[in-house]
């Protein structure tokens, strides 16, 4: 049976993961680490991908880069498979993650996914929505042969791939914003990291 894999890639090291104080989600760049990784990544990679799929946030498309090099010939499209922006951008300006600490933890004991943190900011209902239009769209990639795409995306937006994929929920209720917060903290996808994804024209699976 065609099988359809998605090479699943979680950007390299960024300026924020490092610690640093940050102020726009979309234009946080790698680090030097980061690029080391995403170099690595792309010397992974033995064939080509029919296709690169990214996020339109700047340390993803980072990431991609040495792939696209290594195989110029590869188209690249711009997903909406950015990262889940749930704190409103504005009041984040400057800060680094550990000073964003109990806004987040605060955000996710609401265990509320309709909640709006502000302009800019996304709901976890919302988010769910824009990852489940992904697995959408690449489900039309599925073909009469095999075919293997490579994405290059973010931790929160992998991990609810994988978490859709394998739980199958259905209801985004507050049990379901519980559930997928305890999956990403108890198996966090690190940095250049990521899973293949597969499908067969009927289910989706997961493989590491």
């Amino acid at each position: 049976m065609p099988l359809l894999r998605v090479l699943s890639f979680r950007h390299g090291e960024s300026t924020a993961n490092a610690g640093h104080a940050t102020s726009d989600p979309a234009s946080i760049p790698l680090t030097e680490t980061g690029e080391e990784q995403a170099r690595a990544i792309s010397q992974r990679l033995a064939e080509s991908p029919a296709v690169v799929i990214c996020s339109p946030f700047r340390r993803a498309q980072q990431t991609a880069t040495p792939t696209l090099t290594k195989f110029p010939a590869v188209p690249r499209e711009i997903w909406s498979v950015q990262e889940f922006t749930y704190l409103a951008p504005a009041r984040c300006v400057g800060t680094s993650a550990e000073q964003r600490r109990s806004w987040v933890n605060a955000y996710w004991n609401t265990s509320n996914p309709t909640l709006v943190d502000g302009p800019g900011a996304e709901s976890f209902a919302a988010f769910i929505k824009r990852v489940r239009t992904a697995l959408d769209c690449f489900r039309l990639l599925h073909s009469a042969s095999d075919v293997t795409v490579a994405m290059f995306g973010h931790g929160q937006f992998l991990q609810a791939m994988r978490w859709l994929i394998l739980s199958d929920v259905e209801v985004i209720d507050a049990a379901a914003m519980r559930s997928f917060r305890i999956a990403d903290q108890h198996s966090p996808i690190r940095n250049a990291d990521g899973f293949v994804a597969t499908f067969d024209g009927r289910t989706w699976a997961v493989a590491q």
